[in-house]
C-alpha cells in the first residue's frame, strides 16, 4: 500500500463557490455530527473567507456561529481550518495590524486549528503578519499560493515562492487552485520541488473542478508527494466548486494510496441534509449555471469561489445594458454574449494591470474593471473610462508590487489624475483602529463580547455589522428570500427556480428610488414615486408635480449613477463628504457607489454649487438615477 493521502472537506467553500450564502447556525450543527461520523476527513474549512460577512448579512452572530460549528469537529480530534486573507483579513479590503492580530487569538480561541492565509498578489511581505500572528495565537501557520496561469507564473516561480512563504514563517504549503487553471502535470511539479527543498512541510491541494483539470491535478499531486487533498463533496460537487469525494477517493484508491474509508450510511446523511439546506432557502440564491463546469473559464482563469456572485451581477447588468441598447435603438444582447465579452476582454485586461493572480479580491477587481470596459464599450465609450478605486489602489502598489507591469497607458492616466505610486509596506497606510471601535461601542451601549469578539466583529466589518445590530440585516435577508421565493413559483420563473429569478431588491421599497427628476419636453419635473402595500399608501400611484425650482432654473444639472450600486457621500467613516453650498469643478470626486464589491468614484461633469443631494448615504440606487442637483 503507498502513502496514505489525508482527505479535507471545504464545506464552507462549498457553499462559497456555488452561491451567496451558507447554512445558518442550528443547520450547521445538524450536518456536523453526520460529517464526523463518515470517518474518512482529517480536516474540515468551517470558516473564514466571506463566512462571518455572510452570517451577518443573514442577521446571525457569527462569532456564535463559529464557536458552535467548530466543536464537534474539535471533539473528535478533526482539525479545523479558515481561510484568511492576509493584508486583508476576512473581508475584501486592507485591514490593520491590531484587528489582525485579534483575529487569530480569538479564532484559535472559538475552535480553528490552522489558518489558511493568501495574499491576492502572492506577496510574502503581506503575509509576514498573519503568520507571526497566527503561531503566537496558537494556530497553524499555512502559507496559500495563488495558483493561475500567465508567462508570469511559471513551475519555477510558485517553488520559489514556496521557499519565500516558508522563510516567512509558513509552516505548511497550499496550493490554492482557485480557478482550476493549474494544468495537471505543472500541479504535480510544484509538489515534487516543494517536497524535495521541504520535505517535512505539510503540502495541501486546493483546487475547484470548475476547468475539469482537478481529478487528473489531485492524482498528479499525489503521485508527487502531497500530503492532504481538499474535496468536495454531493450535493455541491462539481461545476465551480470542488471535485467529489467518491471520485477522488477512488481514483487515489486505485492509483494504490491509502485512504481512511467512507461510512456511506453518514455520506448520504450529509447529503440529503444539504440538499435540504438548499431546498428550503439557500438554493434561491445558487445559479444554475454554477452546477456546470465550464471549459471557457481556461482562457479567462476565473475563480470558482466568485462565479455565484458573477452570474447574479452578469443578470443585473444585462438588464441594464440591454435598456440602454432598446432606448438607443440597437439590438440586445444575451447572457452568453454578454459573458463571452466579458472573458475575452479579461484576456485583454489582465496583463494591462500587471497580472495579479485571480483570487479574491483581485479576481473581482479584474472582472470588474473588465465588465466596465465592456458596459463602456458597448455605450461607445473607451476602455478604462470608468475605474473603480479599489482597482487603481492595486494598480497604485497600495496591496503590494504587482507581478507583472502596469500598461504604460494606465500609468500616464494615474498621472494625469494626480495619483502617486505606493512602494513601501502596504501594511503601514492602515493604522491601528481598535481603540476607535472600542469607543464607538461604549458610545453606542454594546458589549465588546467574550474574548472581545464583538469588538473584532465590528472592526472587520462596520457596515455590515451596524446593519446587523439594527435588525435590519435580518429583515432584508427575510424580505429578499420572500422575494426570491414567489418569483421561482410564478410560471415565469418555476423554469428558473434555484437560480436568481429576477433582480430583487433586499429590504423592499425601503430601498428604491422615492423621486425622480423627469425632462418633458424641456419642462423639468419632479416625481415622487410611491410603492404599494406601504404604509403610507394602499395603491400604487406615481404623483409628477412641476417643481417651480425646476421649472425655472434651467441651469441646473445633474450628476448620475453611472451603475447600480449602494450610494455613499464617502469612502470610509470620518471622512466629510460634499454638502449642499459646496463649490464643485468638473472632474470632482462628490460621491461614491459600491457595485460588485468594489468602490466607484463619481465624478463631476458639472462645475458650479451643489443645491440638492437627491439621495440618501446607504441608500441602494439604480443606474441613471440623478445623485446631486449643480447649478
Amino acid at each position: 500500500m503507498g502513502k496514505e493521502i489525508k482527505l479535507g472537506l471545504v464545506y464552507r467553500d462549498m457553499w462559497q463557490s456555488s452561491g451567496k450564502y451558507m447554512p445558518d447556525v442550528n443547520e450547521l450543527l445538524s450536518v456536523a455530527d453526520p460529517i464526523v461520523a463518515m470517518g474518512c476527513f482529517d480536516r474540515v474549512e468551517t470558516n473564514g473567507g466571506g463566512f462571518e460577512q455572510i452570517n451577518l448579512l443573514r442577521g446571525e452572530n457569527p462569532n456564535i456561529s463559529v464557536r458552535k460549528w467548530t466543536q464537534p469537529f474539535n471533539d473528535a480530534g478533526i482539525q479545523t481550518h479558515m481561510l484568511e486573507r492576509g493584508l486583508n483579513g476576512i473581508r475584501m479590503s486592507p485591514v490593520s495590524r491590531d484587528v489582525r492580530k485579534l483575529m487569530f487569538k480569538l479564532k484559535k480561541i472559538q475552535g480553528t486549528d490552522i489558518s489558511r492565509t493568501f495574499d491576492g498578489l502572492n506577496n510574502p511581505q503581506n503575509l509576514e503578519l498573519s503568520f507571526q500572528y497566527a503561531k503566537e495565537g496558537g494556530m497553524i501557520a499555512q502559507g496559500a499560493m495563488s495558483i493561475t496561469f500567465s508567462p508570469v507564473h511559471t513551475v519555477e516561480y510558485y517553488i520559489d515562492l514556496a521557499d519565500k512563504y516558508i522563510d516567512a514563517g509558513a509552516e505548511e504549503i497550499c496550493i490554492k487552485d482557485m480557478a482550476g487553471i493549474g494544468r495537471p502535470v505543472s500541479i504535480g511539479k510544484m509538489v515534487k520541488g516543494i517536497k524535495d527543498r521541504h520535505p517535512s512541510v505539510i503540502v495541501s491541494y486546493h483546487g475547484h473542478s470548475t476547468t475539469g483539470f482537478s481529478v487528473v491535478s489531485s492524482l498528479e499531486a499525489a503521485r508527487n508527494g502531497v500530503d492532504v487533498i481538499d474535496v468536495g463533496m454531493e450535493p455541491l460537487s462539481w461545476g465551480t466548486g470542488h471535485a467529489d469525494l467518491l471520485t477522488v477517493h477512488e481514483m487515489l484508491r486505485d492509483a494504490g494510496f491509502k485512504l481512511k474509508p467512507i461510512n456511506m450510511d453518514a455520506y448520504m446523511e450529509v447529503r440529503a441534509l444539504t440538499q435540504k439546506f438548499i431546498d428550503d432557502s439557500l438554493g434561491y440564491y445558487i445559479n444554475k449555471k454554477n452546477r456546470f463546469m465550464n471549459s471557457l473559464l481556461i482562457k479567462p482563469g476565473l475563480p470558482g469561489g466568485m462565479m455565484g456572485s458573477l452570474m447574479a451581477d452578469l443578470e443585473k447588468n444585462l438588464a441594464s445594458i440591454n435598456k440602454w441598447l432598446t432606448k438607443n435603438n440597437k439590438e440586445t444582447i444575451t447572457q452568453d454574449d454578454l459573458l463571452i465579452k466579458l472573458f475575452d476582454e479579461v484576456g485583454h485586461t489582465w496583463p494591462k494591470v500587471g497580472y495579479p493572480p485571480l483570487v479574491t479580491p483581485f479576481s473581482q477587481y479584474v472582472k470588474n474593471l473588465s465588465l466596465m470596459n465592456v458596459i463602456q464599450m458597448i455605450k461607445g465609450k473607451e476602455r478604462f473610462s470608468m475605474i473603480d478605486e479599489n482597482t487603481w489602489g492595486m494598480m497604485l502598489g497600495k496591496s503590494g508590487k504587482l507581478p507583472g507591469p502596469l500598461a504604460p497607458e494606465l500609468i500616464k492616466m494615474a498621472e494625469q489624475q494626480g495619483r502617486e505610486f505606493f512602494t513601501d509596506n502596504p501594511q503601514d497606510l492602515y493604522p491601528d483602529v481598535l481603540e476607535e471601535y472600542r469607543a464607538k461601542m461604549k458610545e453606542k451601549g454594546w458589549d465588546t463580547g467574550q474574548d472581545e469578539e464583538e469588538l473584532f466583529e465590528y472592526a472587520m466589518h462596520p457596515a455590515q455589522y451596524e446593519d446587523y445590530k439594527s435588525g435590519n440585516a435580518k429583515k432584508k435577508f427575510l424580505a429578499d428570500l420572500e422575494k426570491r421565493k414567489a418569483a421561482a413559483q410564478s410560471p415565469q420563473g418555476a423554469s428558473t427556480a434555484g437560480a436568481v429569478p429576477v433582480p430583487v431588491h433586499a429590504g423592499g421599497t425601503n430601498n428604491m428610488p422615492k423621486s425622480l427628476v423627469v425632462n418633458v419636453n424641456g419642462e423639468k419635473f419632479q416625481v415622487q414615486i410611491d410603492y404599494p402595500g406601504t404604509e403610507q399608501n394602499t395603491k400604487s400611484t406615481i404623483a409628477a408635480t412641476p417643481s417651480a425650482e425646476a421649472k425655472t432654473d434651467t441651469e441646473a444639472n445633474y450628476v448620475t449613477s453611472p451603475l447600480e450600486g449602494k450610494f455613499y457621500l464617502t469612502k470610509a467613516s470620518g471622512e466629510q463628504g460634499i454638502k449642499v453650498g459646496d463649490k464643485v469643478n468638473v472632474g470632482d470626486t462628490v460621491a461614491y457607489v459600491e457595485s460588485m464589491k468594489v468602490i466607484n468614484a463619481i465624478t463631476s461633469s458639472f462645475a458650479g454649487t451643489v443645491a440638492e443631494i437627491t439621495v440618501s448615504h446607504g441608500d441602494d440606487i439604480e443606474e441613471d438615477h440623478p445623485l446631486i442637483k449643480i447649478v
